[in-house]
This record gives structure tokens, C-alpha cells and sequence, in this order.
């Protein structure tokens, strides 16, 4: 990537992260992480683990990418002698896992910092991909993978409910509120099912085209980048239709994923109640998570996940000074991640 777009992504984080940090009450800080004692060690190293995870995930979204020939970029009916690639191709990687896990860090860190989340881990990962793997299959890489992190949250939210009926009472308030939620999973998990079907880059900024002030600039960008869009979705369209092992393997790692990171509010409510079940801790983070993604335009989701931590314990039974306790050492662990993340932006290595 470019060293000014770099220092862009650098330097925009940095001024964020220092503005979050800053509303923080450092006595209130001190003694939670007195309190959490080596847990609060545990919950940031289970996150170095769970990146590893999210890079698995994209990793092979990217292995399982076939190149586009000259012929099928530059030609609109290529001739039927021309070769292609056997769709299941696994290509080749021009660069090794561990600096995917490092652009996989940063781009979260910027996710977490930027105001509307995708505003600023999705184009810095393309800009450091692009030049390995060009642009077409560097964009197409990074929405695909970001459709599969989206797409196993909503997964995730929808299995939660079976798992609250199962395992919780269910109150009338209750019922109401998971039938809201399940119609709410389903019509997400329908809108990915054809986002993979048909492709999402052009659909996406169709929308946009109709949107105040924005529209503006969507028609002419849609219109002079409409072949690379189309590829970008012919793209997106092929791991579904082609490599369907591909496609359930991310869809898998990143649902373990969010099992996992339950591992998270386990370790934290250990502290104060040593008879937590797991189950409670998949339930707090499943309603917490889908609370605070609600209040996607808010940086490091500030107030929401507060908010969704004291309604999830609350919801099963545990006090509300639980709730505040998981959710400031949550906190402290994703700043931490954060500037680790931003730091690494800096440590540029080519592989």
C-alpha cells in the first residue's frame, strides 16, 4: 500500500482510539482489572486465538478464488476454444497466513474505531491486498468475507433462540421479543442467500444511487466501474455456486468463532460467580452482540454493548453490576486489540 494511505489509516485510528480512550474513568479501570486478577490476561490471548480463526476464514475465500483470464475480462463473448480455469482450482497464495493475520488485526481495529464499521477496515485490507492479487479479486476477497462474518452472526443470533428456548423459562415479554428476533435472522440470512447467489457490489450500490447526496457520486462510480463490478460479483457469485465445501468452510469457522468468543464472558463472570454455565455466556453474548450491531454507526459500538450486557444478565438473572463488570473489561480488551492492531498497520512487511 501506498506510505500516505497507510499513514491515512494510521493516523485517522490513532486519533480515534485516543478520543475512546479518553472517556474512560481510569480509577473505575483500575479496580475492575484488579478484580478480573490473570482472567483479564485470558480474555486478551483467547482473542489472539480467535483472529487466527478469522484469518482461516478468509484465507481460503481467497485460495478458493479463480483467477479471471484476459479474454473473459477484456471480451464481452469469449471464444469457446479460450481456456479457463477449472473452478475448484485452489490457487496459490502470493503471500504467507501470518501477514493476512496481521492486515486481518488492522482491519478490525479500524472496523471497531470507525464510525459505521466497515467504513474502515473493509478499504484498507483491499488497498494492502490489491497489489498481490488485484483489485477485482482483492474487493471481491474482502466482501465475500465480510458477507460470511455478517452472515455467521445472524446464524448465530438464530441458533441463540433455539438455545434460549431450550435451556431458559420463556416468559409472554419473551416470546414476543424472540419472534421479533427470529423474523429479524431470517430476513437477514435470506438477503446473504441471494447476496451469494447473484453477487452484492452492484445490488449494494443500486441502493445507493438512490440515497440524498450520496447518489451523486454512486451513478457516475457505477457507471464507469461497471465491468469490474460485475466481475467483483461474477466473483462472489462462483464460491457459492462453485465451491460450496469453500463456502461452508468459512461459514463454519466463523460460526466457531462466535461459539467461541463466548469463552470470553465465561472467563470474565468466573470472577464473580464460579458457578457460570456456558450456555448463559453464549446467550449474554449472543444479545448483547445483536443489541450493540444495531447501533452499528456508534465507534467501538460505545454505549450499545454497555447497554446490551446489563439487559442480557439482567434477562437471566444475574445483577446489573455483572453486566457492568463484563462489559468494562469487553472494553479494555478491544482497546487493547485496537491499538495493537493500529500499531501493526506500521509494520510493513511484504509477506
Amino acid at each position: 500500500m501506498n506510505k500516505k494511505y497507510q499513514n491515512g489509516f494510521f493516523i485517522f485510528g490513532i486519533v480515534l482510539l485516543g478520543v475512546m480512550v479518553t472517556q474512560l474513568d481510569f480509577n473505575e479501570v483500575w479496580r475492575g482489572l484488579r478484580h478480573a486478577g490473570y482472567w483479564f490476561f485470558a480474555v486478551v490471548a483467547l482473542w489472539g486465538v480467535l483472529y487466527v480463526l478469522n484469518t482461516a476464514a478468509w484465507y481460503i475465500i481467497i485460495k478458493s478464488q479463480v483467477p479471471p483470464t484476459p479474454q473473459a475480462i477484456n471480451t464481452q463473448h469469449p471464444s469457446p476454444n479460450t481456456h479457463h480455469p477449472t473452478p475448484n482450482t485452489q490457487q496459490p497464495a502470493p503471500f504467507s497466513f501470518w501477514w493476512l493475520y496481521k492486515i486481518t488485526i488492522s482491519g478490525f481495529a479500524l472496523n471497531y474505531a470507525t464510525p459505521g464499521g466497515l467504513m474502515g477496515g473493509e478499504p484498507y485490507r483491499i488497498m494492502e491486498l490489491a497489489p498481490k492479487i488485484g483489485t477485482e479479486r482483492a474487493s471481491s476477497s474482502v466482501i465475500l468475507y465480510a458477507m460470511t462474518h455478517i452472515f455467521s452472526h445472524f446464524w448465530f443470533w438464530f441458533l441463540s433462540i433455539f438455545l434460549f428456548i431450550f435451556t431458559q423459562h420463556v416468559s409472554f415479554f419473551m416470546t414476543i421479543l424472540l419472534t421479533a428476533t427470529s423474523a429479524f435472522c431470517i430476513l437477514g440470512l435470506w438477503f446473504f442467500i441471494a447476496g451469494y447467489r447473484k453477487g452484492l457490489a452492484v445490488r449494494a450500490l443500486n441502493l445507493l444511487r438512490h440515497l440524498p447526496f450520496i447518489k451523486r457520486w454512486a451513478k457516475p462510480f457505477i457507471e464507469h466501474h461497471r465491468e469490474q463490478l460485475d466481475t467483483i460479483d461474477q466473483q462472489i457469485a462462483a464460491l457459492h455456486k462453485q465451491n460450496p465445501k469453500t463456502f461452508v468452510s468459512a461459514v463454519l469457522l466463523e460460526l466457531l468463532c462466535r461459539i467461541l468468543s463466548a469463552l470470553e464472558v465465561f472467563f470474565i463472570l468466573l470472577v464473580l460467580m464460579p458457578s457460570v454455565n456456558y450456555v448463559q455466556c453464549i446467550l449474554i453474548l449472543a444479545f448483547t452482540s445483536l443489541f450493540a450491531n444495531m447501533l452499528f454507526f456508534m465507534p467501538l459500538q460505545l454505549g450499545g454493548r454497555e447497554g446490551g450486557f446489563l439487559m442480557s444478565v439482567g434477562g437471566l438473572g444475574m445483577t446489573a453490576s455483572a453486566g457492568i463488570f463484563v462489559a468494562l473489561i469487553v472494553r479494555l480488551r478491544e482497546l487493547i486489540w485496537t491499538g495493537i492492531g493500529l500499531l501493526l498497520i506500521k509494520l510493513n512487511k511484504n509477506n
